[in-house]
């Protein structure tokens, strides 16, 4: 599956998922249709049975399938298996924007880069990122943000968190990493409908709290930031045109490094 002669591929691709056969095979034909074939693919199943177990017999992916503590365990395990330059997450239905994104990202990727993060799509509409001042939030989709595996340590998903983990993981990361690359192109097809959405009010309060316990604004910021958070989601639920209409008018991304 890698290009790669030695022992380190660009990327390490971890998918986790559970009872999602129909999911994971959309997900695994992205993943082949890829250009650049400078990776590793890791899928991480959480004990589906058969129907699973059976299509990833069939495929060239590093995998396992077993219980697990839910979705960030599931990613933990992933990232023990990981030997890429850098980390992506694709869970299962998430799929690459389109057949180049890893090779864009490789040729666009350096030595000084620790995190890479770029454009998604969302319903079929383009969503860009926002700048990566983490304290406004998760600034793209997680399926769009890479990570330099060697500069993790001993950083892995905190399973205090049910919805937002991958909030805390990436400030986290940031806070110890802050050579960033935003690239102006869609790096996923981001599946919606997932638990951070059907859990929006419960994300929001871990927020909250991640952003109290890294200290990243004052209480007050905190709290106005949560609010707006509030306001956004009941405007995208009641006038869902309208907040598209402002998502896809914010920043688009510039290949320039941030420090």
């Amino acid at each position: 599956m890698t290009e790669n002669t030695g022992n380190t591929p660009f990327l390490s691709i971890i998918t986790v998922t559970k009872n999602d056969s129909d999911g994971l095979q959309r997900t695994s034909a992205g993943v082949q249709r890829q250009t650049c074939q400078d990776f590793e693919w890791i899928v991480i199943d959480g004990d589906s049975g058969p129907q699973t177990t059976d299509f990833l017999k069939q495929t060239e992916a590093n995998w396992v399938s077993e219980p697990d503590s839910g979705i960030y365990d599931a990613m933990n395990k992933g990232i023990e298996r990981a030997k890429g330059q850098f980390i992506l997450f694709l869970n299962a239905g998430d799929t690459f924007a389109d057949n180049t994104v890893i090779e864009q990202v490789k040729a666009a990727s350096s030595a000084q880069t620790d995190f890479i993060f770029g454009d998604s799509y969302e319903f079929g509409r383009y969503k860009p990122a926002r700048s990566s001042k983490i304290e406004y939030g998760m600034f793209t989709h997680h399926q769009a943000m890479l990570y330099r595996r060697d500069k993790l340590g001993e950083l892995r998903y905190d399973l205090r968190y049910e919805i937002a983990s991958d909030y805390d993981f990436t400030a986290r990361f940031l806070q110890a990493n802050p050579n960033t690359l935003h690239l102006p192109l869609a790096i996923c097809e981001f599946q919606p409908g997932g638990i951070s959405q059907q859990q929006a009010n419960l994300g929001r309060a871990e927020q909250h709290q991640i952003r109290k316990e890294l200290k990243l604004c004052s209480n007050f910021k905190n709290a106005f930031i949560t609010g707006v958070q509030a306001c956004l989601w009941r405007l995208r639920k009641a006038v869902p045109s309208l907040y598209w209409r402002l998502k896809s008018s914010g920043n688009t991304a510039r290949a320039v490094s941030q420090t």
